[in-house]
């Protein structure tokens, strides 16, 4: 008796943003790639990202988990693989089902409901952040009324900094309250309850990771950079990486397996973000997806290697995942990456200085938001930066010199609108 080939195709759920990118690497590993979608219809602000001739099928799932499980089944996968935040569920609950690399359904809700997240963590003996969850006003003046100070107010299931509000006074707890209840978050999921959380004060970290059976892979970590721009208190004005290990570094990657653990992440990628508090790290939040905004462009060129690359390792070639996974990783080039904070709105018509950005000396490429012709926004969150900037050296002087040069050429010079 002969047996066929062993099964080489993986499917990705939601293949958009960042996420677009994994197909062709997969495709030069020699696996075919299936595209999932996680609802019948692209949302609006993922569709210009997918790319379908990555892709030697494109499913889309209707509600029936059954149904879709088949579907999928049938073009036997050795991996399902979530693609944004609004996969994973989705891609739990199918690879639970399918007997593929799982992280199971029984923690899925914390993966993604914020205000279980933090609970759960805590709940290991983790150290967490204060919080509540309500649905009605007096709850959350009753809790502000204890917790005072500045506390921050976001929608409990959403993505980037959609919904985020810094509130310093119950009038403004009141304000934010009222701005979020009801309406819908960036994820398209009603707000029926809003989620306050005490400001934890310090630097904010990205630590990204790829786990397989449990085992964490830190493939890039990053401190952030903030400013306050149009408005608002805290723009995430961009980050730069840092070396796998350092006295931050180390603390940040411990709190971040044990919170992996806690949320039983046992397999695949992971993007988490902390802030370094005088009490030590606290987990803002955590996806069980990989890193957006592009991060794997400057890391994979900074590194040699990025956390998608290290996705594709830990599916398709485990032995090489393994090799030096406990030891981190070595820069080769420095990295930072550079928001432009558009401080005026309207019809683009051009970037009058960007032939002066592109002069830096560590200039790598620019990741475009908005291009001539499109629709300029006043930047206030993730949503509404108009590009990203990347800059690589290897002298990290040089890098950090071009990085506040970036700064000075941003402003109402360096848009032109109609």
């Amino acid at each position: 008796m002969t047996t066929g080939p062993a099964p080489r195709t993986v499917v990705l759920v939601d293949a958009f943003a960042s996420a677009r990118c994994l197909a062709p690497l997969f495709k030069a590993r020699g696996y075919d790639c299936v595209h999932l979608r996680s609802t019948p219809e692209i949302p609006e602000a993922y569709a210009a990202s997918f790319r379908p001739a990555d892709f030697t099928a494109d499913l889309a799932h209707d509600g029936d988990l059954a149904r879709t499980a088949e579907a999928v089944a049938a073009h036997g996968p050795v991996a399902l693989i979530p693609g944004v935040e609004r996969a994973v569920l989705l891609a739990d609950a199918l690879t639970e089902r399918l007997g593929l690399p799982t992280n199971g359904t029984a923690l899925s809700a914390a993966r993604r409901d914020k205000y279980r997240m933090l609970e759960t963590v805590r709940a290991a003996g983790v150290p967490a952040a204060s919080q509540v969850l309500a649905d009605d006003l007096d709850t959350l003046l009753d809790w502000y009324a204890t917790a005072g100070g500045r506390v921050v107010l976001k929608p409990v299931s959403s993505a980037g900094s959609d919904g985020v509000y810094f509130c310093d006074s119950a009038a403004e707890v009141r304000k934010a309250f009222d701005a979020l209840i009801g309406t819908r978050s960036a994820l398209g999921q009603r707000n029926s309850t809003v989620l306050a959380q005490e400001y934890l004060v310090g630097h904010e970290y990205i630590v990204n990771t790829v786990s397989l059976g449990g085992r964490h892979r830190v493939t890039d970590v990053w401190k952030m950079h903030h400013l306050s721009a149009n408005g608002v208190p805290e723009v995430a004005a961009g980050a730069e990486l840092l070396p796998a290990r350092g006295p931050e570094q180390d603390l940040l990657v411990e709190h971040t397996r044990q919170v992996l653990d806690a949320l039983g992440i046992v397999n695949g990628p992971a993007h988490t973000e902390l802030k370094l508090t005088p009490q030590g790290p606290r987990l803002v939040e955590t996806g069980a997806r990989v890193c957006g905004a592009d991060v794997h462009v400057p890391t994979g060129a900074a590194l040699g290697v990025s956390q998608l690359d290290r996705v594709v390792d830990a599916f398709v070639d485990p032995e090489r995942f393994l090799d030096g996974w406990e030891e981190g990783y070595r820069v080769l080039r420095h990295a930072r990456i550079v928001n432009m904070v558009s401080p005026v709105a309207g019809t683009l018509v051009s970037y009058p200085r960007m032939a002066e950005l592109e002069a830096l000396e560590s200039f790598h490429e620019v990741l475009y938001r908005v291009s001539p012709g499109g629709r300029l926004h006043r930047s206030i969150d993730d949503w509404t930066f108009p590009l990203r900037v990347y800059l690589l050296n290897e002298s990290a002087s040089a890098v950090a010199r071009d990085a506040l040069t970036t700064r000075y050429l941003d402003g109402p010079g360096f848009y032109e609108t109609a």
